[in-house]
């Protein structure tokens, strides 16, 4: 019969390192939500602001022609930060996947050498 002293340390420790991928998939799934959702509120920033221009043009606008050529101006520049926060979306979307792909081969390449030991 093998006479052994229980070490919860050496317990700890194993399991630590078996949930570390884990641990660290989750801190970065975080991250990746916090990320997108400044970036939404961006966008929610952006659409609020010109609906309040907007609405200052339509109150200030002497007559119809001035009105439209206003809100065309607004439409124009909406659309441009529209644009910039897609491209800023396309960046942070590619990071993220290019990150998780880095995560999953670290992951992979850590659980190899324990399967083969096991």
């Amino acid at each position: 019969m093998i006479d052994r002293t229980f070490d919860p340390n050496t317990m700890i420790a194993a399991a630590r390192e078996a949930f570390a991928p884990v641990l660290k998939a989750q801190q970065e799934g975080f991250k990746t939500l916090e990320r997108l959702a400044r970036l939404q509120y961006a966008v929610a920033g952006d659409v609020l602001e010109s609906g309040l221009a907007r609405v200052n043009v339509a109150f200030s606008a002497t007559n119809p022609t001035e009105l439209m050529s206003k809100h065309a101006e607004l439409t124009t520049q909406f659309v441009d930060k529209l644009r910039a926060r897609a491209e800023e979306f396309a960046t942070v979307t590619s990071e993220i996947q290019s990150r998780f792909t880095q995560l999953g081969s670290e992951i992979a390449a850590k659980a190899v050498p324990a399967r083969k030991a096991a």
